[in-house]
């Protein structure tokens, strides 16, 4: 009867009889949209990707977040004495603080040549406030020692699992700060290898804790200090600046880098909603010539008794389920190529000696805004065509038809 409204269910069976009468179209449009769809989530997860990446290798520990690393300007000479170091655990905002020594020593293995290195003398704290942790086998709890890579290739041997627990031979050479003269303050015999560090740019480097040597550091180069809290930190830091140090703080890195990944996601999202934008035209452009194509249908329901509220419906639920299955396949799309693309990569970075890697990450709640952002560019690529349909009377439906 005229003035009757359609129920949803007989909505949607109308909105389905166009892609039963017209299949290819409706699997074309919807596979644009989904080649969109899945162009702005691979873009974005890499993004993502590249963002838990970055800070990942940043931020290996929570208490790193927290602390700086001070030492003097080179051109001042100045050098960090020990009772300087107790007087700074004594601050109020300091809750910890890991001295680092560093002299040369000379270093040897069964079957190896002696190879100058440089010493590193840490604290147990030292991983823990640096956030730098060994790539192969682990942090030193005892006595033992931590090799990076080009201390072992130096010395020729391999660098994975098959150097831990190797023994070494370690002479530490001290330097006197009045005389600035250079003496031998400890050999440490037979110090198995823990832990090594997989990082090209460090030079040869062997990192032991003060407790394996007889004769405390002179003096030292630079102090690890972790603040209470992040809210003291830029108190902290100030005063420590005021003191005359160069202060360096691990989260000044994290926070740089992620203003950069952000500005990279959104340049990559820019890109993927063009494609989208491009999807979009294509879908408004099926739904302008479906509403041409069906213009007699239109004054059929009209005659019969629908609304202009029923048409208009009609077309938005058409446009919308579109853009719905455009989504849904376009998440389908992007999901499983970010996963084979990520496999491929670890692949190739184990190839090469690295460890496998993500470099496309997916949020979920990226998701549900996808979903909802599908349904919308739905919505709107019909609504033209809706409205005109809305509009159309029986009478003018049938001449023109």
């Amino acid at each position: 009867m005229p003035g009757q409204t359609l129920k949803f269910k007989e909505l949607l069976s109308l909105s389905f009889r166009s892609f039963r009468t017209k299949p290819q179209r409706a699997i074309l449009t919807i596979l644009g949209m989904s080649i969109g769809i899945a162009t702005v989530l691979l873009l974005v997860s890499l993004g993502y990707g590249l963002q838990y990446i970055l800070i990942g290798k940043l931020m290996t520990t929570e208490d790193s977040l927290t602390t700086m690393e001070i030492s003097y300007p080179t051109e001042s000479n100045k050098l960090i004495e020990a009772p300087y170091v107790s007087e700074l655990k004594k601050y109020d905002d300091v809750a910890e603080v890991s001295p680092i020594a560093k002299f040369p020593g000379e270093i040897s293995a069964k079957d190896t040549s002696s190879l100058l290195v440089e010493t590193q003398i840490i604290e147990p704290s030292y991983f823990r406030l640096s956030g730098t942790l060994p790539s192969i086998g682990k942090t030193i709890v005892d006595k033992g020692l931590v090799a990076s890579s080009q201390m072992l290739l130096a010395l020729g041997l391999k660098t994975d699992e098959t150097v831990l627990e190797k023994p070494f031979d370690l002479k530490v050479y001290y330097q006197e700060s009045s005389t600035n003269t250079t003496v031998e303050s400890d050999s440490i015999d037979a110090i198995p290898v823990k832990g090594i560090i997989s990082d090209e740019s460090l030079a040869p480097i062997a990192m032991i804790f003060a407790n394996s040597i007889s004769q405390p550091p002179p003096f030292y180069q630079s102090i690890l200090v972790k603040a209470k809290s992040v809210d003291v930190l830029e108190r902290l830091r100030d005063k420590l600046l005021n003191e005359g140090f160069l202060v360096s703080a691990k989260i000044d890195l994290i926070t740089q880098a992620r203003k950069i990944t952000n500005i990279i996601t959104t340049v990559l999202g820019v890109f993927g909603i063009t494609a989208l934008i491009v999807s979009a035209i294509g879908m408004f452009n099926t739904m302008l010539v479906s509403f041409l194509e069906r213009i007699y249908e239109v004054g059929i329901l009209k005659s019969i008794g629908a609304t202009d509220s029923d048409v208009r419906n009609l077309f938005l639920l058409e446009s919308s389920i579109m853009g719905f299955f455009g989504g849904a396949s376009g998440i389908i799309i992007g999901f499983t190529f970010g996963k084979l693309l990520n496999y491929g990569f670890s692949i190739l970075a184990v190839r090469f000696g690295g460890t496998s890697i993500s470099l496309f990450l997916t949020p979920l709640w990226f998701v549900g805004v996808i979903m909802i952002f599908s349904v919308i560019i739905g919505l709107l690529s019909g609504w033209i065509p809706a409205h005109r349909a809305a509009g159309l009377s029986p009478k003018e439906a049938f001449t023109r038809k």
